[in-house]
């Protein structure tokens, strides 16, 4: 018995030392595990970083993209490749991106078209908009400008809207399912108008028709209208966002001209394969959000008729979802689909 007594201590204190040894031994572990995960989110990008632009070169998205990663690129020395890979409405490389490896390298700019129209305007999808990306960050948004003809007789939306109550009106866009045709369509159901959609091949044969008097009104972008207001070649009645841009400070929005609440925009937002790591993602947000801030990214934006966003990546996953939905429904209810 006393035998046994002596060597309980003894046990006991092994046992206590063993356990601190062993406690010593996690708390370094896990010391090192978070210094090893600081220092991979500091080491990121140890390689160029590809940015996919689901455009042509010298389109809207294509030339915000190079602006913002080319500042992040001075800002940081990071190198990025901007690879332009268009077709199906955006949907080509931005499936792309959602196929890649989640680890930082592959990113793409996605927008209204492919996060929030594409998703119910085509049949088949070949990604899912809600799940397949790791939202990033929201980078910018533009309103569309409703134009019509300078010697038209619509001075304003009140104008307009009385003559396509009187009378069905053509509508003008650059093709079916694009966020001028479906602002269009959800205009007409607010005003209560009928309107015959006309889709065009782009936007500058619906500009030249438009110019020519073929067709009554065109939702169009900031940088397709804005040379045509200026040179009086056609007139702007009213803009799609909350506030009025700062380019057409005289024009009033549609809210504004009697329909509260109306907002249509094509934003552009970055986003990143499912399962990309989250300090990788808050290092993306942060630089993004440090360019979006400078005096003369605004500038640049707003003269092509775009406004800086910016926000958390939990910002972004919830606009997603809410525009991918609200899309939806004016997809719906328009009738819209490409095959």
């Amino acid at each position: 018995m006393t035998h046994a007594h002596t060597h309980q201590p003894f046990a006991t204190a092994t046992r206590r030392s063993f356990a601190r040894a062993m406690l010593g031994c996690t708390v370094s572990a896990l010391l090192a595990a978070g210094v090893t995960g600081a220092a991979a989110a500091e080491a990121y990008p140890s390689q160029p970083v590809r940015l996919v632009v689901p455009f042509p070169p010298a389109g809207g998205t294509d030339v915000l993209s190079r602006l913002v990663f080319n500042k992040i690129g001075q800002a940081t020395n990071w190198k990025v490749v901007v690879e332009n890979r268009a077709g199906a409405g955006g949907n080509i490389g931005l499936d792309s991106v959602a196929k890649a490896k989640p680890d930082g390298y592959t990113l793409g700019m996605g927008q209204t078209a492919n996060l929030a129209i594409n998703p119910t305007l085509y049949p088949k999808m070949p990604y899912n908009a809600r799940k397949d990306f790791t939202p990033v960050v929201l980078v910018a948004a533009q309103p569309v400008v409703l134009i019509v003809r300078s010697d038209a007789p619509y001075k304003n939306v009140a104008d307009l809207v009385a003559a396509g109550k009187a009378k069905q009106l053509s509508m003008a866009s650059a093709g079916a399912g694009t966020v001028g045709h479906l602002t269009g369509e959800m205009f007409a159901r607010r005003a209560g108008i009928k309107m015959l959609h006309v889709p065009y091949k782009g936007a500058s044969p619906a500009l030249t028709d438009l110019m020519g008097g073929q067709t009554d009104f065109y939702f169009a972008t900031p940088p397709i209208a804005m040379p045509m207001v200026k040179a009086g070649k056609v007139r702007a009645i009213a803009v799609t966002s909350a506030k009025r841009l700062p380019l057409l400070s005289a024009v009033p929005t549609v809210a504004e001209s009697g329909y509260a609440g109306f907002q249509a925009e094509d934003w552009k937002a970055l986003v990143a394969p499912a399962g990309t790591p989250a300090e990788v993602v808050a290092r993306l947000n942060a630089e993004v959000n440090k360019v979006l801030a400078q005096p003369d990214t605004i500038t640049r934006l707003r003269e092509e008729g775009s406004e800086p966003r910016g926000g958390s990546a939990k910002d972004l996953t919830t606009f997603i979802q809410s525009e991918n939905t609200r899309w939806g429904d004016i997809v719906r209810q328009s009738g819209a689909r490409v095959e």
